[in-house]
Formats: structure tokens, sequence, C-alpha cells
């Protein structure tokens, strides 16, 4: 009966064109790179609390090359983007010198590449982990190094059911079947990043809309792409420099927008690119993505400052200082996790550090104020949030598991043994993981 009712609503799905947020297909897969309900919380399933290498560990397979994405989860595949960097060396190419500028944090500009790369769609069965397929899109010299933290494939893919969608951004946006059969691709150009950090924002799908933002240091845009051909519909230029934010499109008050953050909150009109509202106040270097919360969204950056805005979807023009602006916070925000959304609740930590904050999402009101929690280190991971636990990641690969509305009581302290920087994905009794060498599949026998 379950078989068939997944079935029904894919089926549907695609009659529709449509994705369907929080339905029960969505819930019983992690389709886009902040899950079901685009807030890094799921509301079905009881996934384990505690796991290592020699506990609640189903398996473990390594992955070819290097990416900090998030793996999604549809059917019985687990789809993970990656960068393989070869042995062979563009022609006449120079390694290029170290450039002054250090794009804040006293960290210079990496040399740019010399060595042709792979960019790869790979699939994984999510039974067993063995590999299903496995995709090349293309190959070439990157132009960029990014920060000695990112990697090539730091864009988490997308998927509908019916097609996968893979950002490699200034190497191309990738349609393929479920096959890993390449479809139709697109090239926008070439980023150029502040300080040569690269590349990282994620793609938002929406009927048959392909939304993706493409934030950079010259000729800023965002662009919606046919999903089913990859041809331009609309395109609207942006003031904005490097960002790293991920849009969400939401249904409010009669009209469909695409909210992106960025040193300026912005609503687009989904249909034709329009900017419909805009909202000051956030600082630089913005990465999380926002977050719906009824009437209005959440929006956060934490480099060189801090700004937590909750806005009303019913703005209309600039709306800096205004009463559509229902709280703000300047108390704590993160660098580059999101933050998690989960029972009413605003999970984040304070930059990158393992200093966590919990706000009501309605009033602002600080529930808990930067607790430092134990055995939690630098973070790039975003939190997520299910049967009454939130799951914060650190780069060292330990998940602290904290308790939900309390005073953030560790309940368990998870190694991995390995770097991961790439958001947990949660499905049903089961958590997916990506480290920096391999896939995990944590799950109780």
């Amino acid at each position: 009966m379950k078989r068939t009712l997944t079935s029904f609503l894919l089926v549907l799905l695609s009659f529709m064109g449509a994705w369907t947020t929080g339905s029960a297909f969505a819930e019983e897969n992690w389709m886009r790179w902040r899950g079901p309900n685009e807030n890094g919380a799921v509301l079905e399933g009881a996934p384990p609390t505690e796991w290592s290498l020699e506990k609640n560990l189903r398996w473990k397979v390594e992955i070819p090359g290097k990416g900090s994405s998030t793996p999604i989860v549809v059917g019985n595949q687990v789809i993970v983007l990656t960068a393989v960097e070869t042995d062979r060396k563009k022609e006449g190419a120079e390694p290029a010198p170290a450039n002054n500028d250090s794009g804040g944090g006293g960290r210079r500009r990496r040399p740019a590449p010399t060595n042709f790369v792979e960019f790869k769609v790979v699939s994984f069965d999510r039974a067993n982990g063995a590999k299903l397929w496995e995709t090349k899109v293309t190959e070439e010299v990157p132009h960029e190094a990014g920060h000695q933290t990112n990697t090539l494939a730091s864009s988490s893919p997308i998927t509908n059911g019916e097609r996968i969608y893979a950002d490699f951004g200034s190497r191309g946006i990738y349609c393929l079947d479920m096959k890993g059969k390449v479809l139709w691709s697109k090239a926008l150009g070439k980023m150029q990043t502040v300080a040569g950090f690269g590349e990282g924002s994620s793609p938002t799908l929406t009927g048959d809309k392909l939304i993706v933002p493409w934030d950079h240091e010259a000729g800023s845009f965002l662009v919606a792409l046919n999903a089913n051909s990859g041809e331009e519909i609309w395109k609207t230029p942006r003031d904005e420099k490097t960002c790293w934010a991920t849009p969400l499109v939401v249904s409010r008050g009669g009209r469909d927008q695409v909210i992106t953050n960025g040193r300026r909150v912005r609503s687009y009109d989904l249909a034709t690119g329009k900017l419909l509202w805009e909202c000051g106040g956030q600082v630089s270097n913005p990465v999380p993505s926002p977050i719906l919360f009824g009437e209005h969204v959440i929006c956060m950056t934490g480099y060189q400052g801090n700004a937590v805005q909750s806005i009303r979807l019913d703005s209309e023009g600039d709306v800096t200082d205004s009463d559509k602006v229902l709280w703000s916070n300047n108390d704590a925000a993160p660098y580059v996790p999101s933050a998690t959304l989960y029972g009413g609740l605003i999970y984040l930590n304070k930059g990158n550090n393992g200093i966590v904050s919990c706000l009501d999402a309605k009033t602002g009101k600080i529930v808990v104020s930067q607790k430092r929690v134990q055995g939690l280190g630098t973070l790039y991971a975003s939190p997520v949030a299910a049967a009454g636990h939130v799951y914060f990641t650190g780069r060292d690969g330990v998940t602290v598991v904290v308790k939900h509305n309390s005073d953030l009581e560790v309940v368990a302290t998870n190694p991995l043994g390995e770097t991961i920087d790439g958001s947990l994905a949660i499905v049903g009794d089961t958590i997916f993981a990506r480290g920096e060498k391999h896939l995990f599949c944590i799950a109780k026998p």
C-alpha cells in the first residue's frame, strides 16, 4: 500500500509539475538541499541519536574526488556531486601567483588550478551503498581554486523524482534523468568570487522553473530556466556581490515569490523576475538560506556582524526599518551554516563556532543565548532536526545531538573519523552523511 501511494504521488507531481513541500512523498525522501520542508527539519521518522564506525552504521562507501554538498535521497537512490582532479594539465599552463587580496580573515587568494577536473554526478543504492551509476558531465580546468576549505562541488543537487539537476556553477548547469543520462546543459558564464573563495549556492526547483542564483563580483543576477529544456525564462540583474545563499520559493498573499538572501533580502515575482520588495540590514558574505515561517520569512547573516530578521511576505517596495520587519536580532548569527526551524524554534550557531542560540520564530525572543555545546567545534554543515532532537555536525566529523526545546542538553556525541562539511540528510529512520572521503548510511539494525 505504501509503495502504491508513493507511486501515485510521484505521478501526480509529474502532472502538476510542482513541488509539494511537506507531502507524504517529500517526507519519504530528501530531494533538495534543506530537505522536504526547506528548513532542515523532518516531521516523520525517528533516526538514531547515537552512532560510530562500530555502532548503527549500516554501510559506508568511498566517494571519488571531493565535494561538500548535501546528498539527496529519492526512491532507491542517494545522489551526490563530486569533483575529481586528474593528472592531466592544461597545455602551457603555469601556476598562478598568489594574490594579496585577502577578502577578509587574512586568507589570500589561492593560485588558479592547472589540472583538469572531472565533474561528476554519482548515484548509490539506498539499501546497501552499491554504486548504481556515475556520470561525468564535463571536464575542464577551473578558473578559480576556491577557499582552502571549499570544494569544486559544494552546490547540492535537486530532484523532482523524474529528473536530477546538478549545478556546477561556472562549469555549467546539468539536467539528468534518473539513470544518469544528461538531458540538457546550460552555461551561465564564469563567476569571479570575492578573494577567489569559490562557489556554493544551490538552485531551487519549483514546477517547470529552475531558479539559479548567480551572485559574484562582476555582474550578479537571478535566472529562471525552463526545467524541461534549460531555456531561459527570465533573468534579473542584482545589486549584490558574492553570496552563497540558496533561494526560497513561497506562495503567499496570492503571489509566488522567490526570496533571496544577500546584503539585502529581496523578493522577486516567480513568473516574471520582477522585484517585489527588499529589506536592508544584513551583513557581509551572506551564506545562510531563508526560512519560511507562517506569513513571514526569516533571513540571517553572521560575518563581520550579526543580523537575524523576520520580514512579512506581503511587503511592497523597500521595507527597511519599517513595521514589515516583525522582529530583528543582532545577538548572534551563523556565517556558513543555515539555521533550522523545528517546533516553532530557530536553532542557529554563532559564526562557524559551536556556540548555539535558540530563538522563538514568532517573536524573535531569545530562548537560549549563545551556549557553548560540549563536544562541538568549528562547523560548516547546517543543523537538522527530527524526533525531538537537533543534530549539529562539526568539521571534525563529530555530530552532537541535543534535545529540542531544552537548555540544549547533549544526548550523544558521535564521531565518524573524517571531515564533514556537507549537511546531514534524514529520511525516515535513516541518516545520510557525506564526508570528505565516504558516504555514510546511519540506521539502527
